[in-house]
């Protein structure tokens, strides 16, 4: 519920910037949302110490990728696949760090489509918006420049993650205690977050995924096995 509000003021304003891209989020999004309440059903059935345990690996997994992937920030597409072509899957935006209007295109749209079933089944199973797991799938699979993949994934979080929050709310595991005072606070700092990102430095939006993925993917993976409490 957090993931999803934070989602929904965030949207907007990036589409608006041109670093959300509609045709690269919808046909990823409407399979990852089917996926996800699966997913969801997945988590509430699965003992919590197992599914944070693989969260904690995964997430690990994802930094690793990343770390390694030396031109993130704007990957090298040669051509666009033919599926990419089909759908109209590119565009341009204006990056305000580099003064430079940015022309983009992707590939592998066929894997990405299928990956995205195991990220929307993950994205509902960890109870978690898998923009972890988004990002890295569209900026180092399928070549989108990093800000658009940021963007993407977090506009893709409204879609997914409406999904799998039915299931958990129909099972009482939502916390309205909770709940609320976060979405207040994440929905404040997503709008504060849209602005930060038109005049960032793509590197630093590197540096910044990578650093907070590994301290999620640790926290995960310890209170999996116990020892974070």
């Amino acid at each position: 519920m957090v993931a999803l509000a934070g989602a929904l003021a965030a949207g907007p304003g990036l589409l608006k910037t041109g670093k959300a891209n509609l045709r690269l989020a919808l046909p990823l999004a409407l399979i990852a949302s089917a996926s996800a309440i699966v997913g969801a059903m997945m988590g509430l059935a699965l003992p919590a110490n197992i599914v944070q345990t693989a969260l904690g690996i995964t997430i690990l997994g994802i930094v690793a990728l990343m770390w390694m992937a030396k031109k993130s920030e704007f990957p090298e597409v040669p051509k666009a696949c033919a599926l990419s072509t089909a759908l109209r899957i590119n565009g341009i935006y204006h990056d305000a760090a580099s003064g430079k209007e940015i022309d983009w295109k992707v590939h592998r749209t066929a894997q990405g489509l299928v990956l995205f079933v195991a990220i929307g089944v993950m994205a509902g199973m960890f109870g978690l918006g898998a923009g972890w797991a988004n990002v890295p799938v569209l900026n180092l699979l399928m070549g989108a420049p990093l800000k658009v993949s940021v963007s993407t994934s977090k506009f893709m979080l409204s879609i997914v993650d409406t999904s799998a929050a039915w299931v958990y709310l129909n099972q009482g595991a939502v916390l309205a205690m909770i709940a609320v005072p976060s979405i207040i606070g994440i929905m404040l700092g997503s709008l504060v977050g849209v602005r930060l990102l038109k005049k960032a430095k793509a590197s630093m939006v590197r540096k910044i995924v990578i650093t907070m993925l590994l301290l999620a993917g640790a926290r995960a993976l310890l209170k999996g096995l116990g020892i974070w409490n």
